[in-house]
């Protein structure tokens, strides 16, 4: 077969939606590389959404070739891609499936933990009213630290570099909104949580932390996680112990905090991934 058939098959439905080959190319790019566009995020992602919707069944048809999985959320205009066999909910999982590593970064435990916080917090604003016509929640850094402290018996690093390499890899993710990552040694800094939390964390898991976060933190207590594994069966779910995969490998995975121990605050992770 000519190594460029599967150029030459593309040629012709793109013909008909007046996309070229070149702009076809740069949104599969786009995708892959950051693994999400959000149409609110700028004018740059905002033509690529739009260009996305015009040829989304050739873009689908083409990830599935290579069993990348894609979610889109039309509500908030958001694409969002994963790699092989992640479990993602609102996407049916793969019957078969050999994958368990490959393309897939993983988060620090201090940026997993972030994740189930911002998660939480949204559920409750959610059930609040507290909702912007975009679906985002507004949070307060102060609100966050607490809500870590309760939730996860865990504190912000001290470090302001290792503090801010959080709050950066959440926005990389499109999961938090904030004017600036240096914004975060401020009191009066903000969050903005994006509705895209809610596919990184399950209904499961978030009923877990609820429940077992209940109690709040005792004094005395052992700084341990509350929940023995609390991303399984969600997008971090099924990794080895390992160190975070380099910016270029992207998906959405990641060690549990089940494996965080008194020592975990030394051993922090200066990987800066993009998702797949």
């Amino acid at each position: 077969m000519d190594s460029n058939a599967l150029t030459h098959a593309l040629e012709a439905p793109l013909a008909k939606l007046s996309i070229s080959a070149q702009e076809f190319s740069e949104l599969l790019i786009r995708l892959l590389d950051y693994g999400v566009i959000n149409r609110d995020e700028s004018q740059v992602e905002a033509l690529l959404y739009d260009r996305y919707l015009q040829c989304q069944a050739l873009v689908e048809d083409y990830l599935t070739i290579i069993h990348v999985k894609i979610l889109h959320d039309s509500q908030f205009c958001t694409i969002r891609v994963f790699p092989p066999g992640a479990v993602v909910p609102g996407l049916p999982d793969d019957e078969h499936s050999p994958f368990n590593s490959g393309l897939r970064n993983r988060p620090t435990q201090q940026e997993v933990a972030a994740i189930l916080v911002l998660r939480v917090e949204y559920e409750n604003a959610l059930r609040e009213g507290q909702v912007d016509d975009k679906g985002r929640v507004m949070l307060s850094l102060e609100g966050f630290s607490i809500a870590l402290k309760n939730l996860l018996k865990r504190t912000l690093p001290e470090s302001l570099p290792e503090r801010r390499q959080i709050f950066k890899r959440l926005k990389q993710l499109r999961l938090i909104d904030m004017n600036s990552e240096l914004d975060v040694d401020s009191p009066d800094c903000w969050l903005r949580i994006q509705p895209a939390i809610t596919s990184f964390v399950n209904d499961e898991t978030l009923s877990q932390l609820a429940s077992e976060g209940a109690g709040g933190v005792e004094e005395g207590e052992d700084e341990e996680p509350l929940i023995e594994n609390p991303l399984e069966g969600t997008l971090f779910d099924s990794l080895e112990q390992d160190e975070p995969a380099p910016l270029s490998n992207t998906a959405a995975s990641s060690d549990t905090l089940a494996e965080a121990d008194d020592s975990a605050q030394n051993q922090q992770d200066a990987g800066d991934a993009d998702v797949l």
